[in-house]
């Protein structure tokens, strides 16, 4: 097949997936189970397929498909280069761990879980892969309008509060967007990203202020959508309030805004933004502050993984501002781990509260924020998967790895990528910097706040709030946990081939001349 159109069947996969599903009518009988299950699986083979291929067409392969052949300035156009194919793989391992673990019970809960849940997909695909900012807010707002559906999945007045904050705070952040690409389209008279890079190099003094003006309020709504501080406080109560499912494929929804701003920075800005780069730096130390207080102070586990995801996007707009190779690579080792510990601990936080007794739950909620309505109970009857037995020592197994991965303690794969990171920030200067001291120190000391966070937690739940029955296991909602958790295992014992990859993608994000010339080759091809 032809490298072109693989770019394309990641958004087609869920798109058909949709459509089925709308025509077949409501999806919460158990018959539908299994057919979606098999679309997130096609999506992951066709991610699979995606990442070889251009890994194996060379160094600096990029797939362009132009759709309607229309040339690329004009024309919608999707670009997959080796960070579009990674973050489109990270997505579809993720979605489909949470969709297999929604086919326990959750997807009974409320009408069209599985078209919003692949609608949803599609627009995080399309957001990693397309090629010009007007459809980047399209995908945007696509991930956006089934999100809003699915973050009221269950419905009851502890949702619907959040959901209404995380709507509206997501509609000033898209009015902010078309703001800032009205502006820059004013200026440079293009969309496409590649030619943005081209022609904002040659804007005159007239132009310059206006389409600086223009970047600057994309990257505040590329901040909202990131979580960083201080735009982030729709991000705990929303998180907390989805059923785990969803918060867990949530967990990706924030690394769209980190994506936003790791392929502008080295596309567009690149060297010599000191202001840009210092603010990032600044608002990545007090995020990452910021979410290691609420880390402490969290004793219900899906608000503990919210506030891990704010710390990981804090972590993230420090990588972005360093503005160096060697630590963007370790942040692309970073996100994918991070990300799928957060989604293992958001699925995780839902068997935990299972077993434990009502009393006990009650005790690490707040009904302050959350209200005394109850999620709606498993009916037995209805159990599509068989239990399992020592299920309270397997999940005390995967908590712990779950907590050393997100402290970054060895030997996990969560350590390797912050020591790949401080090391490269190390090896970026002669000697180290006042910012390479700062950037150390939010390492350590958020890693130490995580770590005391977790402990409290696991010894909270496992030795003072535990039945002496244990905890029944269902096998649907373990084994995607597993999964997740495996992968980061897998990540550490292979993680010099994969160093090798993410290394070779992060010296081609900071030379992005193969970038812009494929583009723009593939705008000849269509003449």
């Amino acid at each position: 097949m032809d490298l072109a159109h693989v770019a394309i069947l990641p958004i087609i996969i869920p798109m058909i997936a949709v459509i089925t599903n709308l025509l077949i009518g409501d999806g919460r009988s158990d018959r539908f189970v299994g057919l979606n299950i098999a679309f997130a699986a096609m999506s992951v083979l066709v991610a699979v397929l995606l990442v070889t291929s251009i890994i194996l067409a060379g160094d600096a392969a990029v797939a362009v498909y132009p759709l309607g052949n229309w040339p690329v300035p004009f024309g919608i156009v999707l670009v997959a280069d080796r960070l579009a194919a990674i973050m489109v793989l990270l997505t579809a391992v993720l979605a489909f761990a949470a969709l297999v673990f929604a086919s326990a019970h959750w997807y009974r809960n409320g009408t069209n879980f599985f078209p919003l849940f692949h609608a949803l997909t599609i627009g995080l695909y399309g957001a990693f892969l397309t090629g010009d900012l007007f459809n980047l807010f399209v995908f945007f707002e696509i991930l956006l309008a089934a999100s809003y559906g699915l973050v009221l999945h269950g419905g009851g007045r502890n949702r619907v509060r959040p959901a209404l904050h995380y709507i509206a705070v997501n509609l000033v952040a898209s009015s902010l967007f078309l703001i800032g690409v009205a502006l820059i389209y004013g200026t440079t008279g293009t969309l496409n990203m590649a030619d943005i890079a081209r022609v904002s190099a040659q804007l005159g003094e007239e132009n310059r202020g206006l389409f600086e003006a223009g970047a600057a309020i994309l990257g505040v709504a590329f901040l909202v959508k990131a979580g960083a501080w201080p735009l982030h406080f729709w991000l705990p109560t929303a998180y907390s309030a989805a059923v785990p499912p969803v918060a867990a494929l949530f967990a990706i929804m924030t690394k769209v805004g980190f994506y936003a701003l790791l392929r502008l920075w080295t596309l567009v800005v690149g060297e010599g933004n000191d202001f840009g780069q210092n603010t990032l730096f600044v608002l990545g130390l007090l995020t990452i502050a910021y979410g290691s207080l609420g880390v402490l102070q969290s004793k219900a586990l899906d608000r503990l993984a919210s506030y891990l995801i704010i710390v990981s996007a804090g972590t993230l707009l420090l990588s972005v501002a360093y503005n160096d190779p060697g630590v963007t690579a370790g942040a692309l080792f970073y996100v994918i781990v991070a990300t799928l510990a957060a989604g293992a601990l958001f699925l995780l936080k839902d068997i935990i509260d299972q077993g434990l007794p009502a009393e006990a739950q009650v005790l690490a909620v707040s009904l302050e924020f959350y209200g005394d309505e109850e999620d709606e109970e498993i009916d037995e009857d209805q159990e599509v998967s068989p239990t399992i037995p020592a299920g309270t020592a397997l999940i005390s197994c995967c908590f712990a790895i779950i907590a050393l991965l997100m402290a970054g303690l060895p030997p996990f794969a969560g350590f390797l990528s912050k020591f790949i990171m401080l090391s490269s920030a190390f090896d970026a200067s002669n000697a180290p910097t006042a910012a390479t001291w700062w950037y150390t120190a939010a390492m350590i000391i958020s890693g130490l706040l995580v770590l005391i966070a977790m402990v409290r937690n696991g010894i909270n739940i496992f030795w003072t709030s535990m039945p002496e029955e244990g905890i029944q296991v269902r096998v649907a909602e373990i084994q995607p946990i597993i999964g997740l958790i495996g992968i980061c295992v897998l990540m550490t014992l292979f993680a010099g081939p994969i160093l090798d990859i993410l290394n070779d993608t992060a010296a081609l994000l900071h030379s992005p001349q193969a970038y812009i010339d494929a583009v723009f080759t593939s705008m000849r091809n269509t003449q």
